[in-house]
């Protein structure tokens, strides 16, 4: 019986754990949990003010694609109403925009 536990044996289950521990912090810090260190206190992501700026950074940026996805929202709909709309309408709207378009040009 004692002949199972070997050292080998040992040696890749050591391994074995060594590399689960590895795989499971990788794991951790691509969804985005903190790591820890052997006292339970956060290592990653550190709070200082490259995150603090970085974080400001994305925040803005955020709000400038929010407002772009909101004016091809606006977009979309005058492209669907168009479309859905009968040809008297549309060619309605045509000639409204030529006029205006040659009223521009006038002045």
């Amino acid at each position: 019986m004692n002949e199972l536990i070997t050292p080998a044996v040992l040696g890749i289950g050591i391994v074995a754990m060594s590399a689960a521990w590895i795989i499971n912090t990788a794991i951790r810090v691509r969804h985005g949990y903190p790591l820890e260190n052997s006292w339970g206190r956060s290592v990653y992501p550190k709070k200082d003010a490259e995150t603090a700026e970085r974080l400001k950074l994305m925040t803005q940026e955020n709000a400038q694609l929010r407002a772009e996805i909101g004016s091809v929202k606006d977009r979309l709909a005058n492209v669907e109403r168009i479309v859905t709309d009968s040809g008297y309408h549309l060619t309605q709207e045509i000639e409204q925009l030529r006029l205006s378009g040659e009223k521009e040009k006038m002045q």
